[in-house]
């Protein structure tokens, strides 16, 4: 014991280290690879080997999907992208560590891996195709912040074109670096860095923020479609909007607060309280003048609003607000803020009780194990509700001869019965799958059906109009019927769950 204690709290080199990282990130993405899951977009991506990504603001994804496929297109190649990308990660998480830190310990290590431990960020990892580029847009940003050159131009120049980078993969991105920013700013000011060096590290970091979204608005920006850049209205209160998104926001991080996980992550936020505390004794000690201190002070204390605030962040000024899971990659900057905090609190305590922040580490772990075994249940589930409509459709020569068939959208809760146990117990599960439909009209190709579309209207005649007329097949999930050369698949609602009890 008394050699495992000491290996773990011994000097890690930078290949200790980047190991270290390589299995965490490996083992955490496991579950993902394992469930071999098309999630959503990626349906018609991989039919199509489209792209598309341009429209939405991220040129550089069609970019790496064009250099690793060596073709105009995209075609599926998973899990190699998510494979590069984690090993990319590791190593920015490396350079990360050795930045903080000239002599990091595996607790030190600890501290920065809730940039992939972020529970939300499972959900962009979900997407075959764009998880990938989600995650190359993290490591842009944490290169960002690691680089270091003795030339005050690249200094600035290389980290503004990595966030830029990183906007290109994925413009949420931008509130990890932002985030990241305060974390440093923090750091300086309890490693007692001296005021002239603080200040200008905050020049330093706005001023490549800024020159990074400039240079991403002259390369990606051009390509983006207007409807995906509409900010709130000034005219509608927008104030009142940015607060109900905020609350959304809130709604959905509570779901994590269940069982197990808030002891946790109490324990979590109560050593990061004492931390920020002694956060403040250290600004304190400071040999710069009163107004320097409280100025550092009320910076410092400013950061962990900011933080908070970027859990969604930029989203939150848009007018289509998106409160998906995807959108909350700032949450894990805010985790990575509370173990820094709770760090400095354990660690003088005792050197080797730091390594306690391996517990919520091991939470995040088995949450990401749990939600791979939903993806795989919602796996099987997808495949039997396509083979049942592919058969239906096969078996009645009017409905493969239908000029077109129209297949309603019903959104609910309690498709995914098989998975219920599991999101009573952990309620954060149903909001990271996000799958509320019963089946999509581009799974259909794949099984040869080729005259399926969505309709385009929640309530049109596919609801109400046809019902009417006799179905051509009754199926507890869903109805056809055939009106001359058209056909309409009405979902139901799915039955009730019933608990059973053995």
């Amino acid at each position: 014991m008394g050699r495992l204690g000491d290996a773990l709290t011994r000097e890690l080199g930078r290949r200790q280290a980047w190991w270290l990282f390589v299995l965490a990130t490996l083992v955490y993405v496991l579950p993902l690879i394992l469930a071999d899951y098309r999630y959503i977009d990626d349906n018609w991506r991989a039919l199509s080997g489209g792209m598309e990504w341009a429209g939405q603001g991220r040129l550089f994804a069609e970019l790496m999907y064009n250099a690793l496929t060596l073709s105009p297109g995209a075609p599926n190649i998973f899990p190699l992208p998510l494979l590069i990308a984690t090993l990319a990660m590791a190593s920015a998480l490396t350079s990360l560590t050795f930045h903080y830190w000239r002599e990091p310990r595996v607790s030190n290590c600890l501290v920065v891996l809730p940039l992939w431990y972020n529970p939300f960020f499972l959900q962009n990892l979900s997407y075959q195709y764009d998880g990938p580029a989600m995650a190359l847009s993290v490591v842009a940003v944490i290169y960002a912040i690691s680089f270091h050159h003795t030339s005050r131009i690249l200094q600035w120049l290389v980290p503004a074109g990595l966030v830029a980078l990183g906007l290109g993969l994925y413009q949420i991105s931008f509130n990890v670096f932002l985030g990241l920013c305060c974390l440093e700013v923090l750091k300086g000011a309890h490693d007692q860095l001296e005021w002239r060096k603080w200040r200008d590290l905050i020049g330093c970091r706005i001023a490549q923020a800024a020159l990074g979204a400039l240079i991403y608005g002259v390369t990606a920006y051009p390509f983006t479609e207007a409807n995906r850049t509409l900010l709130l209205n000034l005219d509608a209160d927008p104030w009142l909007q940015v607060l109900i998104n905020i609350g959304r926001v809130l709604e959905k991080v509570q779901l994590l607060f269940h069982g197990g996980f808030t002891w946790v992550l109490a324990g979590l936020l109560l050593c990061a309280i004492a931390g920020a505390a002694g956060l403040g004794r250290e600004i304190s000690r400071r040999p710069d003048s009163a107004a320097k201190r409280l100025c550092i002070g009320l910076v410092c204390l400013l950061t962990l609003p900011l933080v908070t605030l970027l859990v969604s962040g930029m989203a939150l000024f848009f007018r289509d607000f998106n409160e998906g899971a995807r959108t909350l990659m700032g949450f894990a900057v805010l985790l990575v803020l509370l173990f820094y905090l709770g760090h400095l609190a354990l660690s003088r305590l005792h050197p080797r009780l730091p390594l306690l922040l391996a517990l919520p580490l091991l939470a995040m772990l088995s949450l990401s194990y749990a939600y791979g075994r939903v993806l795989t249940v919602q796996k099987a589930f997808a495949t039997q509700a396509l083979g049942s409509l592919a058969q239906d459709i096969s078996a009645h020569r009017e409905l493969r001869e239908a000029k077109r068939i129209y297949l309603s959208v019903t959104y609910s809760d309690h498709w995914l019965t098989g998975a219920a146990g599991t999101f009573r117990q952990m309620p954060v599960l149903h909001y990271l799958l996000n799958i509320d439909f019963y089946m999509l009209a581009e799974n259909l190709p794949s099984v040869g059906i080729t005259n399926v579309v969505a309709e385009k209207e929640r309530r049109n005649a596919t609801r109400v109009g046809y019902l009417a007329y006799p179905a051509l097949v009754d199926r507890p999930y869903y109805r056809i019927y055939l009106i001359g050369d058209y056909g309409f698949i009405v979902v139901k609602e799915p039955p009730p769950i019933k608990t059973l009890r053995w």
